[in-house]
């Protein structure tokens, strides 16, 4: 397993030197939900009332930009090559590159939710949950995310393509995360029902995903 660490502090260590998809996930994220009080107007109880979803689909959106790179840069330098005939089973490699996307991409997003559900006059108490059911909910993204990135591997231009073949996978994510937010902004139960969907998904994700993540590599590398 010790080389499966290695590839995962390797890919934080790249996503942090370039910087430019991480950046540009969060700089989307803010706009998107930034822009949103402009196009709806000052009604705060409207806006109150769709800032979980707001957040939840910005989230979405923001982190499905960075998914190509989970695959693309390996694969243009040909050291996806070279890691699916190492001992380490590509299944690892995938659920290696997967985690840390979610950790570069993913984490960072729910972190910066509740800053933004100010402009969406999204309840402060409400911060902390926002922040739980982010953090339980965003693997699932990056592990659905990477079997998407491996079928388009390559595919030119293949970002609209990407999100129609995961963006249906996001759906149960989504509907889960805007529930839980919405009991707990609410006051009425529900919350750790919603919570307990999303771990469960987020699990499956990080079983499934790789494996098929991984048959989708060797299919694109034939």
């Amino acid at each position: 397993m010790s080389g499966f660490w290695v590839l995962v502090r390797r890919d934080l260590q790249l996503a942090v030197r370039e910087g430019g998809a991480i950046g540009t996930a969060l700089g989307f994220y803010l706009i998107v939900v930034a822009l949103m009080p402009l196009g709806l107007g000052p009604d705060l109880n409207l806006l109150s009332r769709i800032a979980a979803g707001v957040l939840w689909i910005a989230l979405l959106l923001a982190a499905l930009l960075s998914l190509p790179r989970i695959f693309e840069a390996d694969y243009e330098d040909g050291a996806l090559e070279v890691m699916a005939t190492a001992d380490l089973p590509l299944e690892l490699v995938a659920a290696a590159k997967s985690l840390a996307h979610w950790i570069s991409t993913g984490i960072p997003l729910a972190l910066m939710a509740p800053a933004l559900g100010i402009l969406l006059n999204l309840d402060i108490g409400s911060a902390p949950a926002l922040i739980g059911t982010m953090v339980a909910g965003t693997p699932a993204i990056s592990f659905l995310g990477a079997i998407g990135a491996a079928l388009t591997l390559k595919a030119r231009r293949g970002g609209l393509l990407l999100a129609l073949l995961v963006l249906p996978l996001y759906v149960p994510t989504l509907i889960f995360g805007i529930t839980a937010i919405n009991a707990v902004a609410l006051g009425s139960d529900g919350f750790w029902q919603s919570f307990a969907m999303l771990v469960a998904l987020s699990m499956g994700a990080t079983v499934l995903g790789p494996v098929a993540a991984a048959a989708a590599v060797r299919l694109q590398l034939q």
